[in-house]
């Protein structure tokens, strides 16, 4: 895996990630999407996101 998620994205993912995580906490169905926000933080650090290869997406500095 080569990191594509650059500086910039990784602190919008976590910020968005803590947010979403946030959610789970509510009562009904809008806690489920809270969970979204742990793909966002563990993209934030593996620095790796899978969604970005078939679209060739790269935030890194080159």
């Amino acid at each position: 895996m080569k990191a594509n998620v650059g500086s910039v994205d990784r602190m919008i993912r976590f910020v968005l990630g803590i947010a979403l995580l946030g959610l789970f906490f509510l009562e009904g169905n809008i806690k489920y999407v809270g969970i979204l926000g742990v793909v966002l933080i563990a993209t934030a650090f593996i620095r790796f996101c899978p969604l970005y290869v078939p679209f060739r997406i790269n935030t890194t500095k080159k």
